[in-house]
């Protein structure tokens, strides 16, 4: 049997797994009502990005309406989409309820699109005018867009 190789003194041995993946995530309130109240939007916010950061991740955006959110995040490999999205909608619609609205829930699924380095910038600028882009079209027509855009059917 081999001896485990060594570092040498003073630097760190490579991490075996390694990767910059970087979302965009959307989902939306249930039955998608205006659940999202002015009053804790910005807490509901800050507190999903802390979600984030307690599973690793960078949040480098969250924005959204009263009816959804989107989410720009850089997540580790360890963790798939589907458990990111399902620990933030869970620990964050009990937060809310607990705190502010005892009927607050968001939506059963969600939507996730992989966003390259050199996007971040646009998907960023997209994500922080939420509200003008919401005056002109409805949360429906966007997500249908972006299924559109990314070539995936409605199922």
């Amino acid at each position: 049997m081999q001896p485990t190789a060594q570092a040498p003194e003073g630097r760190k041995k490579m991490s075996h797994t390694s990767g910059n993946i970087l979302l965009h995530m959307i989902f939306s309130t249930h039955g998608r009502l205006p659940l999202i109240k002015p009053d804790f939007r910005d807490d509901l916010f800050a507190y999903l990005g802390g979600i984030i950061r307690e599973m690793h991740g960078t949040a480098l955006i969250i924005n959204g309406a009263a009816d959804h959110v989107h989410m720009l995040i850089r997540i580790r490999p360890a963790h798939s989409a589907d458990e990111i999205t399902r620990i933030v909608k869970a620990n964050s619609s009990g937060w809310v309820r607990e705190k502010w609205d005892p009927k607050f829930a968001w939506q059963t699924g969600y939507g996730v699109f992989s966003v390259s380095e050199s996007n971040v910038e646009v998907v960023t600028k997209y994500i922080a005018e939420q509200e003008e882009h919401h005056q002109k079209h409805s949360f429906q027509e966007e997500f249908v867009a972006f299924l559109k855009k990314n070539q995936r059917g409605l199922r």
